[in-house]
């Protein structure tokens, strides 16, 4: 629906001079404007592809948390949740009203969360039709607003309004605020898609855990057969979407989801997978989406004549990126509830190669390792990452944490007590060496590995302790060379190796000592 108006009162803000405001234009129709405003190009088989200018990552330095009384002693204050005062917050606000006036504006009224009992409304409003479609694909669609109702979020999106610093106190050009007091989110100077999602993830993660619900940066999916759930943690580029995007099994969900007493689900309608060097062989399901109608590709290389997309090349980013709706996949679970999981894995990409591929954990290692939340960043997911940088990630998703990690972890160990779910370290990085010597373990292996996991195929096996890191490892696993599971004997310097464990096994310790005061005994003396 399009209204033209002089003033565009969109409850939470006022936009004057409004040329047109475009209202929950529907998929084609956003398509046809994004084409005639070239903000993109229509690739073959109906994928339509963007580019998101010099900032093709999220930008961590750039986020802030509005610090108003009422959330003060509530939030993660930090490199991750770095305070905004509300003068800075209302400055921020007027430019981006001020630069919306006197343009076309294009509203999405979504909603989050496909449990109804903690459904969000969030209304988008943005200058361009594509970023209105990606609100469109990646929350869950939903009728305008009555008049007389406020959403529970607003974003307020001006991707190329370049900020002055000086005059308003942000950090450079480009600013993304989160206001959760009153439920407005500002994102100015960055046209990369995914700082939307990420920052209604985090005002997700500051909402849910206070109502007693575990949000969590994860996948999910189940077994059509069985009923049998299965959790992903991981951060970007560790294998999330890639495992649990799996043809034998219905997917809840890729990235964000919560676990409440009744069960696991997800608070995304979409999903936003890295693309580079994707293939129909080893991620079929996911690759197919890359040549359907609906898809946003971000990033992604094409020829210009043929329309033929390259999803190997990384020429403009690393961070390819594939926006699509959860159904358009074969293969979903179409329930807003799933059962609670009976396997919770964490992922790890460990880039100095010296993690097992997988290993058996207890209760107490598993929250030691959530908050530790050990990984490499990917190259170009975050501004600045050209190659894979070793990170401790508390949650396996710190940037999106707002409040202390240690109440998601709590929240975790009371899920993990109830359900008695069987608790996993998968580690999707490299063997025979670090990065850059060893290589990336193959995608294939680590789906053997997972649905060996899945499958209960480990009740009767026999594991070794690892003399370092106390997990227990599998001796064998079905389809799986043996030396695989074994890091030590895959390099070709067992003390060159001995070192390399025992340096990470000090940077875990040094890492968690900023737990140790706020954990039990058990837990703190549960890593290496």
């Amino acid at each position: 629906m399009v209204v033209s108006e002089a003033t565009c009162d969109l409850s939470r803000v006022v936009i004057k001079n409004a040329t047109n405001v475009h209202w929950n234009l529907s998929t084609p129709v956003l398509y046809e404007h994004a084409v005639r405003r070239e903000e993109g190009k229509l690739l073959q088989g109906g994928t339509f592809a963007v580019r998101s200018g010099a900032r093709t990552g999220r930008s961590p330095d750039d986020k802030f948390v509005v610090k108003t009384p009422s959330i003060s002693e509530l939030v993660w204050w930090g490199q991750h949740n770095k305070p905004m005062t509300p003068d800075t917050y209302q400055k921020v606000q007027a430019k981006i009203v001020e630069y919306l006036a006197d343009k076309d504006v294009y509203v999405q009224d979504c909603v989050v969360s496909q449990d109804p009992a903690y459904r969000r409304t969030v209304r988008v409003v943005c200058e361009q039709a594509y970023h209105s479609l990606f609100a469109r694909t990646m929350f869950i669609p939903s009728t305008r607003l009555p008049e007389d109702q406020k959403p529970a979020l607003t974003i307020l999106h001006a991707p190329y309004l370049a900020l002055d610093p000086e005059e308003t106190g942000v950090n450079s050009d480009a600013c993304v605020a989160l206001n959760v007091t009153e439920g407005v989110i500002l994102i100015a100077g960055s046209a990369y898609a995914g700082e939307m999602k990420k920052a209604v993830f985090t005002a997700m993660n500051y909402y849910l855990p206070l109502e007693g619900v575990l949000s969590l940066h994860s996948a999910a999916n189940v077994d059509p057969k069985t009923g049998n759930t299965a959790v992903f943690f991981g951060l970007s580029g560790t294998g999330k979407t890639t495992l649990s995007t799996d043809p034998e099994r219905l997917l809840i969900g890729d990235d964000e989801l919560a676990w409440t007493e009744d069960g696991i689900f997800n608070i995304e309608g979409g999903c936003y997978a890295k693309v580079i060097r994707l293939s129909k062989e080893a991620e079929p399901d996911i690759f197919e989406t890359t040549h359907l109608f609906g898809t946003i590709l971000e990033n992604v290389i094409f020829d210009e004549d043929s329309r033929d997309v390259n999803l190997d090349d990384d020429s403009l980013t690393e961070n390819t990126r594939g926006s699509y709706p959860l159904d358009s996949l074969a293969h979903v679970y179409e329930g807003e509830v799933a059962p609670h999981p009976t396997h919770v894995i964490l992922l790890t990409a460990d880039a100095f190669g010296v993690l097992p591929p997988m290993a058996r954990l207890t209760t107490e290692q598993t929250l030691y390792h959530f908050l530790t939340g050990y990984t490499a960043k990917l190259a170009g997911t975050e501004l600045g990452i050209t190659q894979p940088k070793t990170t401790f990630s508390s949650c396996y998703g710190a940037p999106f944490m707002a409040l202390n990690p240690t109440v998601y972890a709590e929240l975790l160990d009371k899920r993990l007590y109830k359900t008695a779910a069987k608790t996993w370290l998968i580690n999707t990085g490299w063997t025979g060496g670090p990065y850059g010597t060893g290589k990336r373990i193959a995608i294939q292996e680590t789906r053997k590995m997972v649905r060996a996991i899945l499958n209960d195929a480990f009740e009767d096996s026999a594991f070794r302790k690892d003399p370092v890191f106390g997990f227990e490892v599998p001796v064998d696993c079905p389809g799986v060379e043996s030396k695989l599971l074994t890091p030590r004997e895959t390099w070709p310097d067992a003390m060159a190796y001995d070192d390399a464990v025992n340096d990470l096994a000090r940077k875990f310790r040094a890492n968690f000592d900023q737990f140790r005061p706020l954990v039990k005994p058990e837990v703190a003396n549960a890593g290496p």
